[in-house]
């Protein structure tokens, strides 16, 4: 069986539901999460390098790690504190065939990923004109 009960209380199924459903829920999050951080990391550097005059990446390999260490530290602390909540228990159960990452977070992931770099790209670029900073490279 896939459950064992230890008492003869239908609330300990209950119980053990809605943290089944949490920890489900926050696995999804988490993903969806890292997958934004990282595809919007990699995307800046790939294109920033492209469009670079001096053709060097704006995030080397080492921040890259360094970014994506604080960001999982980060984000597994905020889910792993998140309470469960009895509201799980309104919608149908997850199939075990359902794909783990929807079209639903793909296209949320894409999105701030765009919208990310639509912000950061023109900071790249143009940064050190609008604040009045040295420009960097050689």
């Amino acid at each position: 069986s896939d459950m064992v009960l230890m008492d003869d209380n239908f609330a300990s199924v209950l119980r053990a539901t809605v943290w089944g459903r949490t920890v489900t829920d926050n696995i999804m999050k988490f993903l969806q999460f890292q997958l934004t951080v990282n595809l919007s990391g990699v995307l800046l550097t790939v294109i920033g390098a492209a469009v670079s005059e001096s053709n060097t990446e704006p995030l080397n390999p080492v921040q890259l790690l360094w970014l994506n260490l604080i960001m999982d530290t980060l984000a597994a602390l905020a889910l792993a504190t998140e309470k469960p909540t009895e509201d799980c228990l309104n919608r149908p159960p997850v199939s075990r065939d359902s794909p783990l990452i929807t079209n639903r977070m793909w296209r949320f992931i894409i999105g701030h990923a765009t919208f990310q770099l639509l912000i950061m790209l023109p900071l790249l670029q143009y940064g050190h004109l609008w604040f009045d900073l040295p420009a960097c490279g050689p």
